[in-house]
């Protein structure tokens, strides 16, 4: 796999308020590696609402235009690839232009109107994105920012992904950041588990040349890795995505409380399939 700086991007935005955070760090990344910024504009439509409602699909047809031309000018340096997909459900539309693309990093916001009026950490439609992209994802808040301080890559002690170690070590290096590695025993019982797991982990970023640090907290997942991605100053948190296993466990699980509570964006790696 190519190094984190020649993956190849895609960016999915609707081009509203929420989608600033992630425009922002999209275009960040396109700028650094100096190339065509390749982006997906969702809008939701079907048959039977252009037929009933022609006056309303010319209507939404209109938006769409006028959303993908001030993107265009949002980012007047950069070559942007802007297309429109429309259909039913606007994950499969962004999934299917990941796909196409053969994109390596999706950059997607972490939630949107809907998203905030039904009180989800994170928003519907990207929560499926998360679960069923065929690719690394980028997910990032509002507010968020490229990251310049540190990245924290966080294991799990019951499906260990060597995977996550090496993209993590590789981003570190291409910005030049520290790595801190943090793998939590939510029990006494997992506490021999994580630490061999973090041990491995460590064993295998420093033979990337990386001076990489670590601990083992103990206590709920979540709460322990927010705690220590403030405590590292990292700006940049990494999360694996195992064998489907986010997909069955997202709602209301340690990797939708993690990316929806915090700050910075979240890497979500597409580890082993297995």
């Amino acid at each position: 796999m190519n190094s984190p700086a020649a993956w190849s991007l895609l960016l999915a935005t609707e081009h509203s308020e929420f989608d600033t955070g992630a425009e922002r760090v999209a275009f960040a990344l396109a700028r650094r590696q100096g190339v065509a910024l390749p982006v997906v504009l969702p809008v939701l439509s079907n048959p039977e609402f252009e037929a009933v409602a022609p006056q309303l699909a010319a209507k939404s047809d209109a938006e769409a235009a006028r959303r993908r031309q001030a993107l265009l000018v949002a980012a007047a340096d950069l070559a942007l690839e802007v297309g429109v997909r429309r259909g039913a459900e606007p994950y499969l539309e962004i999934i299917e232009e990941a796909r196409q693309r053969d994109a390596e990093l999706l950059v997607i916001r972490r939630r949107g109107k809907r998203g905030l009026l039904a009180n989800l950490l994170v928003g519907e439609m990207v929560s499926k994105v998360v679960a069923h992209a065929p690719c690394d994802l980028l997910i990032v808040p509002r507010e968020a920012r490229m990251w310049s301080r540190g990245v924290l890559a966080g294991l799990d002690p019951r499906a260990p992904d060597t995977s996550l170690v090496d993209c993590a070590a590789r981003v570190a290096s291409t910005f030049g950041l520290p790595l801190t590695l943090v793998c939590v025993a939510e029990s006494p019982a997992e506490a021999a588990a994580a630490q061999a797991v973090l041990d491995a982990g460590l064993a295998r970023a420093r033979g990337h040349g990386l001076a990489a640090s670590g601990e083992t907290p103990r206590g709920r997942a979540h709460e322990a890795l927010l705690e220590a991605t403030r405590r590292a100053g990292a700006d940049l948190l990494m999360l694996g995505r195992h064998g489907g296993g986010l997909a069955r466990a997202w709602i209301g699980g340690t990797a939708q409380k993690t990316i929806g509570l915090v700050e910075c964006p979240v890497w979500i790696h597409l580890g082993d399939q297995g």
